[in-house]
């Protein structure tokens, strides 16, 4: 699925070919991805001009003139397509401007795209709980003791939990935890501010570096442009089962809540 850094990735590509640009077309071609198209989405979009493209979470924002901002969600397989030669099957939406002409390409049809008033974009149900950006200053030490003062459940569980960061997945997580020198199984409760202090710096660094790369190409994401994303060649323990740690010891791998979980017994504690 893709994750924060590959929805920042997609935003920033999208941007030089959006922003400040007027959509001429837009053509939804079928009824819904994980839920229907809104059905007045053409024609609040047609003739509106992209003033802005941002992130939260896990979604990206396009902002228009008209006061609606489009939310997009990837899901499990999305990813825009920028001039594709020919539209494709799982080309779902289109939007068209003067000069290109963008496709969201959904093979399993887990994504998801609403209209939302831009007034309203931090009421809107989906932003309402969700906790800090992991890139932002509200994220911190402080903030993470905060949220797991007296938590038995494990520290892996609690930072995928969207209500006390936003936007960090299974990938990231595992990284940044090896990174901290952390065991994703620890209760939260019982880390210390100083090693919290470590997670945020360690969350800031692997997410930076993900965004830097592109990415991390799985098996359906790419970024706009069609290249790949790299940061899969950087992963210290992800998807390393049985293989050498830098510390010597051998990363393992569990199953939790249904994820598979990287780690090193030997150096995370």
């Amino acid at each position: 699925m893709p994750e924060l850094p590959e929805v920042e990735t997609t935003v920033r590509g999208l941007r030089p070919v959006l922003e400040g640009q007027r959509i001429e077309r837009v053509t939804v071609r079928r009824g819904d991805l994980r839920r229907p198209f809104p059905v007045d989405l053409g024609q609040r979009l047609t003739g509106a001009t992209v003033t802005g493209l941002s992130r939260r979470a896990k979604y990206g924002l396009v902002e228009t003139d008209r006061g609606d901002t489009l939310v997009f969600h990837l899901g499990m397989s999305g990813r825009w397509r920028i001039d594709p030669e020919e539209l494709g099957k799982h080309d779902h939406f289109i939007v068209e401007t003067a000069n290109h002409r963008l496709a969201l390409n959904d093979a399993r049809r887990f994504g998801s795209i609403d209209l939302v008033p831009t007034s309203d974009v931090a009421a809107w149900p989906a932003f309402q709980a969700l906790g800090p950006e992991p890139l932002g200053a509200d994220f911190s030490a402080a903030q993470l003791a905060k949220a797991f003062k007296n938590r038995i459940a494990p520290v892996k569980a609690l930072l995928l939990d969207q209500r006390i960061v936003a936007g960090l997945g299974n990938i990231y997580v595992c990284e940044a935890l090896y990174l901290a020198r952390i065991a994703p199984t620890r209760p939260a409760g019982t880390i210390s501010k100083a090693r919290l202090g470590r997670l945020v710096s360690a969350v800031r660094e692997v997410l930076t570096a993900a965004i830097e790369a592109g990415g991390s190409t799985l098996k359906d994401y790419a970024r706009p442009d069609g290249e790949l994303g790299y940061f899969a060649k950087q992963w210290r323990v992800y998807g390393r089962e049985g293989l050498p740690c830098e510390c010597g010891g051998l990363v393992e791998r569990r199953v939790d809540g249904g994820r598979s979980t990287f780690w090193c017994p030997h150096c995370q504690k």
